[in-house]
């Protein structure tokens, strides 16, 4: 079975819905393809700080409004896991899990990203008990209990100031000496008498007893002397990787799986924009994931009109 599209967004976080919205109020006949809940990393986080005009709110709550807004125009969202996508200029072909195909004259990547895993013995076995990549998910779970979290970046220590409601203790360990977050954060971590630091650790091994994490194994990056520590939970956050397996066959990644795209968002394939988490950027954050699926969309927009 073939739909057809003016365009097609293949995601629906924040860059997607963004463009969902400028797409569907200039009148393209549009639809959202995604494979899971709408609002991409905002679901997972608890609160967002840095959204101009808004100091504080949920991550849930601004995913829910974004999505009824980029729905309001006509957009349509439709569920599918897309496992390929076709250069069939002037057309693209968008092929789903289930064999349905999709064509479109533009199409707007805003696939987002996924954590990245340890890849230490014990984690994959774990994964679900005891040891998640979302806090907001399962730090619930965790109630006076203690805690790891892997990693130094905002990411990690905004989740471990969160999970900081719920657990006894949460220990953060970092590489290095020094975090890579945002100053803010780290006096934020500094103060919480719930938190401590093990830096120049890194984890090598995860334990388990009666079905569920019981500790992890850390080593030390300077004297190679090894620690065993015990916790019920632990939070790898570490980095991400794109969500772009199914853009392989086209000429529109960098080395590491990034669409390389320019300043209309577009890519080597005319018709063909990456947005959000998913482009090579400097800074992914949810204001410039919106602005990129305002300028992709924008820009199709003009391309499909001939204006």
């Amino acid at each position: 079975m073939e739909r057809q599209y003016d365009l097609i967004i293949v995601g629906a976080g924040p860059a997607g819905m963004s463009a969902s919205i400028y797409a569907s109020r200039a009148g393209l006949k549009t639809a959202m393809l995604e494979m899971g809940a709408p609002g991409g990393k905002l679901i997972k986080t608890a609160e967002i700080s840095n959204w101009p005009g808004i100091k504080s709110t949920k991550g849930m709550q601004l995913a829910s409004e974004m999505f009824e807004h980029s729905t309001a125009f006509g957009s349509e969202y439709v569920y599918g896991n897309v496992t390929e996508i076709k250069d069939k200029e002037p057309y693209k072909q968008i092929v789903l899990e289930d064999g349905t195909l999709y064509e479109a004259r533009a199409v707007i990547v805003a696939s987002g990203t996924q954590e990245r895993m340890l890849k230490i013995p014990g984690e994959i076995e774990n994964v679900g008990r005891g040891v998640s990549y979302c806090a907001v998910c399962d730090g619930a779970f965790f109630k006076e209990k203690e805690i790891v979290v892997i990693g130094g970046g905002n990411s990690a220590l905004e989740e471990a100031e969160y999970l900081t409601q719920f657990a006894k203790k949460v220990s953060i360990v970092i590489r290095r000496d020094q975090f890579r977050a945002d100053m803010i954060l780290q006096q934020r971590i500094k103060e919480n008498d719930k938190i401590e630091v093990i830096a120049h650790h890194v984890p090598i091994q995860i334990f388990d007893s009666e079905g569920k994490v019981s500790g992890i194994e850390l080593q030390n990056v300077l004297t190679k002397e090894t620690m065993k520590k015990e916790c019920a939970g632990i939070f790898p956050y570490i980095g991400l990787d794109p969500c772009t397996q199914f853009l392989t066959n086209l000429p529109v990644l960098d080395t590491h799986g990034y669409m390389i795209v320019d300043e209309n968002c577009e890519t080597a394939c005319k018709g063909i924009y990456g947005a959000g988490d998913v482009r090579v950027k400097p800074l992914r954050q949810v204001v410039t994931a919106v602005s990129d699926g305002a300028i992709a969309a924008q820009h199709a927009f003009h391309q499909i009109k001939g204006i």
